[in-house]
């Protein structure tokens, strides 16, 4: 092993110094490489950057009179021929010192350093047709202006370029809405160039340039359409009808039931005050007939006295079935009750009956309450007449005066002075009542020896809303027991 030992000193000493000798010149080669490379770019990639640039741009321009912290508004518009398919379009733009960018009245794009051109790709924005190109720039000290530039390639066709220059507008700033016009008042004013491309003050310009992303068209969700939002709305307004209508119908409801818990209570009162009396009155007469035997002539009195009560006790049911039959709600039909009830109860009487009725009455609806309460207040005016006035005719008028019924009960019997009436009077008092209940009017007139003048005057309103809102109605289920009833 030690004879070989000379032999492997040579090789490590010749092969290592090959390898630092490589590695030396490897190293030697990279760092000229590099320098080259450093060296070029400021000389030739810049420079020839900042050249196509500023290429494509047109002059400064600005308003006609330029001060510090002011707003300049400019407005540009181009058309796109249309059929046409839409290669690239490049849009260059600085504003000594800063700007906002509207494209369609969009806002595209921002900036504040008016030494840095920003170059937006906004291919995707256009379309055959009008646009509408608006710079919001704002000057903060010194000199102010905007430079602009727009290439729009199309396909098969010439270059479409807008540049900066005396053909924009000037919009005022107190105007909404200036960015998104399509076409702009005679009134506005031009824009003025105000300097060239390196011209004083921007000879040292551009410092820098950016470039943005590829700005991409809205997209706009079905939700976010016209459309689907105005049938959005129609639908919650629908929902917000059909809500406040379901509240109604259920307080109407509940309204209609009370009122029909009321006249069920009133209906069983009447029946028992005045039908269980009639017919205890029968009975009592049918006893007293049989148990006390009398002559054939006394028996016929009887049998008539009952026949009498029998026909009495039948036209009072008949009242109280006519009076809650839902079916017997129109003013028309009330009228023509009323003057056939009063033609019958006076037919037993010295009073000759006179009607004067309105020729046309039209079937509205009269409701329940009123024309209960009014028919009654009349049938005691008439049970007045007939047992008080002797009266020798009685004068029944009915007549409408614009929302507003008139019932006139007149005679000419004896009167009497309303101030200190005669005996009970419990039957004017009850008139008076029953016309507050329904907000309705009674006014008494009479002088002794001169008859007597009792007008009943009820609202209409009420009852012609119940034409047009049919909930206001009696319920189904009480027109079945009145229908029950009647039959």
């Amino acid at each position: 092993m030690f004879h070989r030992l000379p032999e492997l000193i040579f090789r490590v000493c010749v092969v290592g110094s090959l390898r630092r000798v490589g590695g030396v010149l490897l190293a030697m080669f990279l760092l000229l490489a590099g320098s080259w490379t450093r060296g070029a770019a400021p000389g030739s990639v810049v420079t020839n950057a900042y050249a196509e640039t500023i290429s494509h741009l047109g002059k400064w321009i600005w308003d006609t009179n330029s001060f510090e912290k002011q707003t300049c508004r400019l407005w540009k518009s181009f058309e796109i021929p249309g059929g046409v398919k839409i290669s690239r379009a490049t849009l260059r733009i600085t504003v000594d010192n800063g700007y906002r960018l509207f494209l369609d009245g969009r806002e595209i794009g921002r900036g504040s350093d008016w030494r840095t051109m920003t170059t937006y790709d906004i291919t995707w924005l256009l379309s055959p047709g009008r646009h509408v190109l608006a710079v919001e720039g704002f000057n903060d000290r010194l000199e102010a202006g905007l430079i602009f530039g727009l290439e729009i390639e199309l396909a098969d066709q010439p270059l479409l370029k807008i540049v900066s220059d005396d053909s924009w507008r000037i919009a005022p700033n107190s105007m909404a809405g200036w960015a998104a016009k399509k076409y702009v008042p005679a009134e506005w004013p031009q824009a003025r160039v105000v300097g060239a491309v390196h011209q004083h003050p921007w000879e040292n310009w551009p410092l820098g340039l950016a470039t943005e992303p590829p700005l991409l068209p809205l997209v706009q969700h079905f939700w976010q359409s016209g459309w689907f939002q105005i049938t959005l709305l129609v639908f919650c307004l629908t929902a917000l009808l059909s809500c406040l209508w379901l509240m109604t119908q259920l307080t109407a409801q509940g309204k209609a039931q009370r009122l029909l818990q009321v006249e069920r209570m009133r209906i069983a009162r009447d029946i028992h005050d005045d039908l269980g009396a009639r017919l205890t009155e029968l009975l009592l007469l049918g006893e007293v007939s049989r148990r006390e035997p009398a002559e054939a002539a006394q028996m016929l009195g009887q049998i008539d006295q009952i026949c009498d009560r029998a026909r009495g006790l039948s036209h009072a049911l008949d009242e109280v079935v006519w009076a809650v039959n839902s079916r017997r709600d129109t003013l028309q039909d009330f009228v023509n009750y009323v003057c056939k009830h009063a033609q019958f109860f006076l037919k037993s009487t010295p009073i000759r009956c006179r009607l004067d009725v309105e020729a046309e009455i039209p079937p509205v609806t009269f409701d329940l309450p009123v024309r209960r309460n009014l028919f009654l207040a009349v049938k005691e005016a008439l049970n007045n007449a007939a047992k008080h006035s002797a009266a020798g005719e009685l004068h029944l008028r009915i007549r409408r005066h614009e929302q507003q019924l008139s019932v006139v009960v007149e005679d000419n019997g004896k009167g009497f002075d309303t101030a200190a009436p005669e005996g009970d009077r419990n039957g004017l008092a009850n008139m008076f009542q029953r016309m507050g209940e329904i907000g309705g009017q009674c006014r008494v007139d009479s002088v002794p020896g001169q008859g007597c003048r009792i007008e009943f005057t009820v609202p209409l309103t009420a009852a012609q809303l119940s034409r047009w809102f049919p909930w206001r109605r009696r319920l189904p289920s009480a027109d079945v027991e009145l229908d029950q009833a009647g039959s």
